[in-house]
């Protein structure tokens, strides 16, 4: 087998994965307890309470369209991995409703469902699909209303459905809608960019070659010089640039400190590394 076709085989087994997770979170926990955090799965929430129509069917009933529309406008861009996710999640919702819920407390379902829902799509992102969505949605208007962000485009689509939903069920199901949302977002986040962050030290100093020689000899990391001038003094500046994993930002601090404790020392977080030493890409 072909390193290309186990890659394919692994994405398609790990889309899987992701989609029957968010399946989970909406059997388990969002749908029971009427929470609809935006999205066409939460605008077949209220659907499904308004006209009892299976929120499987309307999610694929809406995605659908918008992937075919997204296609015509966008170009193919989104292949078979979208379409195989959108599929079945829509098919999934339908098929595991028997699943009795796990909890009707709204602050629980609130939580846990947005933690699954973001692991899912979080997983779902990662190996290059989507589950269709108003993010197709706002990919596509963004095509005829470039004056706003594909962004704000999704904030005010879920805004509205989520504002729906305030309207249908109550302002505080809104509210635990939102909730869901923001802790999804945050998960899908984590999984994207992992959460041992990099950081980065930009260190002026005079004695910026004892510095760099400790740095590469004693902590075995790498240092890039950089060329400064001071904009008041108008001198030249050797500037230091130097990553390190945050396990080894102490021992960074007492390497500056004891060789120049005068030294100017910028410490900023990186959400992603790649190269020797770091990540690959």
């Amino acid at each position: 087998m072909s390193e290309k076709l186990k890659k394919i085989i692994t994405d398609f087994i790990w889309i899987t994965i992701g989609t029957l997770l968010l399946t989970l979170s909406l059997d388990l926990f969002l749908i029971p307890n009427q929470i609809a955090p935006g999205g066409v799965s939460g605008l077949a929430i209220v659907l499904n309470h308004i006209f009892k129509w299976p929120v499987g069917a309307v999610t694929l009933l809406i995605n659908i369209p918008l992937f075919l529309i997204s296609i015509k406008v966008l170009g193919s861009v989104f292949g078979a991995k979208t379409l195989y996710s959108t599929l079945l999640l829509g098919v999934s919702i339908d098929a595991l409703a028997f699943l009795k819920p796990l909890t009707h407390n709204a602050m629980l379902a609130a939580v846990y469902g947005g933690l699954i829902m973001g692991l899912g799509l979080g997983i779902v992102i990662k190996y290059g699909a989507t589950t269709g969505g108003t993010d197709l949605a706002a990919m596509t208007l963004h095509k005829y209303i470039p004056f706003l962000t594909v962004g704000r485009i999704l904030l005010i689509i879920d805004f509205i459905i989520i504002a729906l939903a305030g309207i249908e069920f109550s302002p505080e199901l809104a509210l635990y809608a939102l909730a869901t949302e923001f802790i999804a977002i945050k998960v899908i986040d984590v999984i994207q960019e992992g959460t041992d962050y990099e950081r980065i030290a930009i260190i002026i100093s005079d004695k910026y070659e004892e510095i760099s020689h400790s740095i590469l000899y004693d902590m075995d990391r790498g240092v890039t010089e950089l060329k400064g001038v001071g904009a008041y003094s108008k001198k030249e500046k050797n500037v230091l640039l130097v990553v390190v994993n945050r396990s080894e930002v102490t021992s960074l601090r007492n390497v500056v400190k004891k060789i120049d404790p005068k030294a100017f020392v910028i410490l900023s977080t990186a959400h992603e590394v790649l190269g020797e030493g770091f990540r690959n890409m």
